[in-house]
């Protein structure tokens, strides 16, 4: 409990920082905002590690997350600043500091980081400190962060905010690169696994698509989100279809927002997602493919981040009214996106508490004492 303390108290103290910043005009330029945020995010480790030496964790991942946990706070005050529910913080960072965080889906992934992400934070350090298992929750955290910034630093570089990138562009940095090492790390890590008997197994792997009816149904769903993802992915790449330029017109003109994120955030769809979704409808036909465990967790997590900043992106006010939803076919888009975004979250549940079609069976010729599941 002291670790989590400890974390929550060093991450409020973001606003201290950020309010001084802005009160003091020598804090404003924009190398020295970048200056002194290495400098905060380097105190802010050595504060955590002399708090937590005399017990010091075991996994390194705990200074990733309490670090990042400090920066969950600015995210949301930015957030919340930029929708005007507070201010005296963030205009110096705005002008000087990374101005395209004014974006409707920039916001949108400032609230899911300073909300979603440091609730997450706190969750694997009380696991952490209480020697429970957290590998699962990690691959989540991973997968959203990773999908967070593969998007947004891309997105920053091609679209129509390429001439605000400021030194303090090249914070983003450690966030797109520690959580690539974080998901290899726990990929990497012994399964969070349920004790289950070879023959139950044994029994759930016979059976054919047909009689699992509910794999049946995700298998269906799979197949129209790929679907779906290779549509959007064509019409952002301006395929002159006529279906697709209505469905952008009409449906989703969002799409076709010059800020760039939208277009990087379905060409990640299209060459990642995609063959994903395919991997896992195969996965949910063949018995023992043990890797839907983990990889249907990571990708739930990633794909949650992206409908969040694209539905938000697509209804907040800030995005000009000609790219926002129309209000028309709302109903429909919202449905399609939140399906989109849902289905993915069900997958992932449904192979970490059933997961016995899923596991690896020794071979026939042992005998039943000597079967297990890996």
């Amino acid at each position: 409990m002291v670790q989590e303390i400890c974390v929550f108290l060093f991450s409020l103290t973001a606003l201290g920082v950020l309010y001084t910043m802005n009160n003091v005009p020598a804090f404003q330029e924009p190398v020295v905002i970048l200056e002194i945020g290495v400098a905060v995010l380097v105190a802010v480790f050595l504060l955590v590690y002399l708090a937590t030496r005399y017990n010091p964790p075991k996994d390194p991942l705990f200074y990733v997350f309490a670090e990042f946990s400090f920066t969950c706070v600015i995210d949301l005050t930015s957030a919340l600043e930029y929708d005007g529910y507070t201010s005296g913080f963030m205009e110096f960072y705005q002008k000087t500091g990374e101005p395209y965080l004014g974006t409707p889906y920039a916001i949108m992934m400032c609230y899911w980081d300073g909300i979603v992400h440091f609730i997450l934070y706190l969750m694997l350090i009380h696991r952490m400190s209480n020697r429970q298992q957290y590998r699962t929750l990690g691959l989540f955290w991973a997968g959203s962060l990773c999908a967070n910034m593969i998007v947004f630093v891309p997105g920053i570089v091609v679209g129509k905010n390429d001439s605000e990138i400021n030194p303090a562009f090249w914070l983003n940095m450690p966030f797109l690169l520690v959580p690539i090492w974080g998901a290899v790390s726990l990929f990497s890590r012994p399964r969070d696994m349920p004790l289950v008997g070879a023959s139950k197994a044994e029994r759930e792997q016979k059976k054919a698509l047909i009689w699992r009816p509910l794999d049946l149904l995700f298998v269906v769903y799979l197949v129209a989100a790929m679907g779906f993802t290779i549509f959007r992915g064509l019409a952002v790449l301006d395929c002159p279809l006529e279906i697709l330029n209505r469905y952008v017109t009409e449906y989703e003109p969002y799409l076709k927002d010059p800020v760039g994120f939208p277009k990087v955030m379905m060409l990640l769809l299209l060459f990642h997602a995609l063959p994903m979704l395919g991997s896992f409808a195969y996965g949910l036909c063949t018995p023992g493919c043990t890797w839907m465990l983990d990889w249907t967790v990571y990708f739930a997590g990633a794909i949650l981040q992206c409908q969040w900043s694209h539905i938000g992106a697509s209804l907040h006010p800030r995005t000009a009214e000609m790219y926002r939803i129309p209000i028309t076919t709302l109903a429909p888009v919202l449905l399609l996106n939140l399906l989109y975004a849902v289905g993915p979250v069900l997958l992932a549940l449904r192979c970490k508490r059933e997961p016995d079609y899923f596991l690896s069976i020794a071979p026939v010729g042992q005998t039943n004492n000597e079967k297990k599941l890996s």
